[in-house]
C-alpha cells in the first residue's frame, strides 16, 4: 500500500458505532453543499446530480414543502409511539384518577355537620372549583414528575437503547429531531393538563352542584364565564409544563441514562419547593419556576389579573429559551457513541 492509501486509510478510519457530527447533516444540506462545490455538468441525458444520475432543478418553495412534510411525519411518528407506550398511558390515567379522589374527599368533608371553610367550601358550592383545586394540588409535584418521565426520556432513551444513532445516520438532521423530540414532549404536557382538567371538570359536575362561581374576590360569575376561566388556566399551566419539558430534554442530551435525566429534573423541581420555604431567600423566589405554577389563580379574581399571567408566561418562555439554547449547543455538536 502506498503512502498517500494508507494516509487515507487512517482518515477515513473511526471509531465502530461513533456518528460524527458530519455525517448527519441533512440530505438537504448534503446536496447543497456538493452543489456548491461541483456545478452540475451536461451529460448525454442532461444535468448530472452529484452520482451522476439526470437531476432537475427544484424550486425553493417545493423544497421547503417537502422539509416540512418531512418533519410533521417524523412528528407524527413520535406522537404515536410516546401515546401507544403504556406507561405513558399509565401516567395519564393516574393523573385522571386524582382528581376523582380529591373530589371524594372532599364531598365527604363538605357533607358532614362540621363547620368547613376555604378550599373545601369553595368547592363544596360549586363544581367548577375542582379543576383549580385539583391543579393547585397536582401541579406543584404530580404533574412535573409526569411531563418529566416523557421528556427526560426522549434523547437519553433513544441513546441508552442504542438506537440514537441510527437516527441520526438517517437524513432527519440533529436541528429537527431536537425539535420534535421538544414537541412531542410539548404536547404530552398539555395531555397531561388537559387530562386533570377534564377528570376534575366532569367529578365536579358530578358530585357538587353547577351554577354561577364564586371567585376569590368575592365576585359572582356565569358558569360559562368559568369555563373560560377554566380553559385559560388549561393553556397557563400546559405552558408551564412545555418550560419544564425543556429542562428535562436538556437534561436528556447530558446523559445516557434516562432516569438521571428524569430524577434530576424532578429533584430540581423539589430544591426550587424548598428554597421557596426560607424567607431568607425570597429574592429569588420569583426566579424559580415553579413558582409560577400556581399564578393561575390570577384567573380567580374580577378582572382577571393579566399581569400575573403576562409574568408567569415570560418566566416559561426565558427558561424554554434558555434551555432549549442549551440542549441545541450541545446536541448539535457532539459525537453520537451509542
Amino acid at each position: 500500500m502506498s503512502t498517500a492509501e494508507s494516509a487515507t486509510s487512517t482518515a477515513t478510519r473511526r471509531t465502530p458505532g461513533l456518528v460524527p457530527v458530519t455525517e448527519t447533516m441533512r440530505t438537504t444540506e448534503r446536496t447543497e453543499d456538493y452543489a456548491a462545490d461541483h456545478p452540475a455538468t451536461t451529460g448525454p441525458s442532461g444535468p448530472s446530480g452529484p452520482y451522476g444520475q439526470a437531476s432537475e432543478p427544484v424550486s425553493g418553495r417545493a423544497s421547503a414543502a417537502r422539509a416540512t412534510w418531512a418533519f410533521l411525519r417524523l412528528l407524527r411518528s413520535e406522537l404515536g409511539l410516546t401515546f401507544r407506550r403504556p406507561r405513558n398511558l399509565a401516567i395519564l390515567a393516574v393523573l385522571a384518577v386524582v382528581p376523582v379522589v380529591v373530589g371524594l374527599a372532599l364531598r365527604l368533608v363538605g357533607g358532614s355537620d362540621d363547620g368547613v371553610g376555604g378550599i373545601v367550601q369553595a368547592v363544596a358550592g360549586n363544581s367548577l372549583m375542582l379543576t383549580f383545586a385539583s391543579f393547585s394540588f397536582l401541579v406543584l409535584l404530580l404533574m412535573p414528575v409526569a411531563v418529566s418521565v416523557v421528556a427526560g426520556d426522549s434523547i437519553a432513551g433513544e441513546a441508552g437503547g442504542g438506537t440514537l444513532r441510527y437516527l441520526l445516520a438517517a437524513p432527519a438532521g440533529r436541528t429537527r429531531l431536537l425539535a420534535v423530540k421538544y414537541l412531542n414532549a410539548v404536547v404530552y404536557a398539555y395531555a397531561v393538563t388537559a387530562v386533570v382538567a377534564l377528570s376534575a371538570l366532569l367529578t365536579g359536575l358530578a358530585l357538587f352542584p353547577a351554577g354561577p362561581v364564586t371567585l376569590l374576590s368575592g365576585t359572582t360569575i356565569p358558569m360559562l364565564d368559568g369555563l373560560v376561566r377554566i380553559a385559560i388556566t388549561v393553556g397557563y399551566v400546559g405552558a408551564g409544563m412545555a418550560a419544564l419539558a425543556a429542562i428535562a430534554l436538556t437534561l436528556s442530551v447530558f446523559t445516557e441514562v434516562s432516569i438521571g435525566a428524569i430524577a434530576g429534573t424532578v429533584i430540581l423541581v423539589i430544591v426550587c419547593q424548598v428554597l421557596r420555604a426560607f424567607p431568607e431567600l425570597s429574592s429569588i423566589t420569583p426566579y424559580l419556576l415553579p413558582t409560577k405554577f400556581t399564578s393561575f389563580d390570577a384567573v380567580l379574581r374580577s378582572p382577571i389579573d393579566t399581569g400575573a399571567l403576562m409574568d408567569g408566561l415570560l418566566t416559561f418562555g426565558a427558561y424554554i429559551l434558555l434551555s432549549g439554547t442549551i440542549a441545541w449547543a450541545r446536541f448539535s455538536g457532539k459525537d453520537i457513541t451509542s
